[in-house]
């Protein structure tokens, strides 16, 4: 339950005993985060909901003394003590859990994006506001080394004000067609608009870096390639049955079967389509589900590249692009400044002193980024960084430990409608100051 507010700069003290941890959807996400805290050493999972018997059955195993619930509900009803409760279902079925699990008096720890409509946002931000619990939005980009060297850069003023962004999130070839194209988030009616599925990490990251808020949207985008027209002569409804599979960028045989052998892709991308780990189990796994489908055949309509463009108070702007059609690797920005230019790859930055470096090659590269760019290495150390300040958090009670709180976590959904009403307007969209 929660915990008595603290003056902000208490340190954190090593608690007497382990923080008491609920999982309420046991998932790849969910079970990243419970996983990482138990290791720290600082928690453990007491409670699990999840309705899939494998998943449950694998969170048993990894928390063998945890209760297990079929539904959140049962879990809800039972109010277990413990401090705080992991959500991490899917988008569709985040706002109840978050706002009764609010009302129990448990401080929650809530994947991304918050909800799938302002209203449910604003009725969980509102939830958490009226019962004093702390709310940590899984906004990982945050948390990462390489993140906050870069906000280093820009607060130590190397590169005077800002004055505009370009920022590339490159989502990779396969991944699009893994799980926005035959996966979880492959219809906005099932899940969310493509920019709150994926992309809120980015609108909220340029926002944090910039820091300021957003006053003007434009957008413009739609689902160009994977559509029923673009299917080639002779293929299949199955990757198995194809006889053009062999030359198709998107063949589910090449992708999940080249898993095997690999801990980190058995678990992500895999993981979401088979927990056995054999040609035959792929195999099977491929005939039966979703995940064996053409990518041309699929019921998805989540937009396959989209651009939006930003202005914020006091007259920067961005540029954000999101496409399929890239390798899969770290976001790419570059940040204008006054006095001078960031190039990031997310792992290094480039700076350049407009005063000092007039002749090229005397800029400054400096490594900052640790790990993958995606869900199965950890989001570049992002995922640990999250968890070990919301745990930072439940222990000194200070919500300041939390960088992804409520309110500025609402602000990146809200600019994701936005952009959303512009792309199907062709409106710009003012936003209240």
């Amino acid at each position: 339950m929660p915990h008595a507010q603290m003056h902000p700069d208490t340190p954190v003290q090593t608690p007497d005993r382990l923080l008491r941890l609920l999982l309420v959807g046991a998932g790849g996400r969910g079970s990243t985060y419970a996983g990482y805290a138990v290791t720290t050493g600082r928690a453990e999972v007491v409670a699990v909901a999840e309705p899939d018997p494998i998943r449950a059955a694998t969170a048993l195993e990894r928390h063998a003394d945890a209760e297990l619930f079929a539904d959140w509900r049962a879990l809800a009803e039972r109010a277990p003590e413990a401090d705080a409760v992991i959500i991490a279902t899917q988008d569709v079925d985040h706002v109840e859990p978050a706002i009764r699990f609010a009302e129990l008096g448990y401080h929650i720890l809530l994947e991304k994006p918050m909800a799938t409509s302002e209203e449910d946002c604003r009725a969980i931000v509102a939830a958490a506001q009226r019962t004093g619990v702390m709310l940590a939005v899984c906004h990982v980009l945050r948390y990462t080394p390489y993140t906050q060297g870069v906000k280093e850069i820009i607060a130590s003023g190397r590169l005077g004000d800002i004055v505009s962004v370009e920022h590339l999130e490159p989502v990779g070839w396969w991944h699009q067609a893994h799980s926005y194209v035959r996966g979880n988030w492959r219809r906005e009616d099932q899940a969310s608009p493509m920019l709150l599925a994926k992309s809120s990490h980015d609108l909220d990251w340029i926002s944090y870096v910039v820091g300021k808020p957003v006053r003007k949207v434009s957008s413009f985008g739609g689902l160009m390639h994977f559509r029923p027209e673009n299917r080639p002569q002779g293929a299949a409804d199955k990757c198995l049955d194809c006889s053009v599979e062999s030359t198709c960028p998107y063949s589910a045989k090449r992708l999940y079967l080249s898993c095997l052998g690999d801990p980190d892709r058995e678990r992500w991308p895999l993981g979401a389509v088979t927990e056995v780990r054999t040609v035959e189990g792929v195999e099977k796994a491929l005939r039966e589900g979703p995940y064996g489908q053409c990518v041309y055949a699929c019921d998805n309509d989540v937009v396959d590249h989209q651009v939006v463009n930003l202005e914020y108070e006091g007259g920067a702007t961005a540029s954000f692009t999101m496409t399929a059609f890239t390798p899969f690797t770290h976001r790419k920005t570059r940040i204008f400044g006054t006095r001078g230019a960031l190039d990031g790859d997310g792992v290094r930055v480039t700076v350049t002193d407009f005063v000092a470096d007039l002749v090229p090659g005397d800029e400054e590269t400096i490594v900052l980024g640790v790990d993958g760019p995606d869900a199965g290495s950890g989001h570049g150390g992002g995922d640990e960084r999250l968890v070990d300040s919301f745990l930072d958090a439940l222990t000194s009670g200070d919500p300041t430990r939390i960088l992804s709180d409520p309110a500025t976590s609402l602000e990146s959904h809200i600019v994701a409608w936005a952009a959303e009403r512009s792309r199907h307007t062709g409106t710009v969209q003012t936003l209240a100051g």
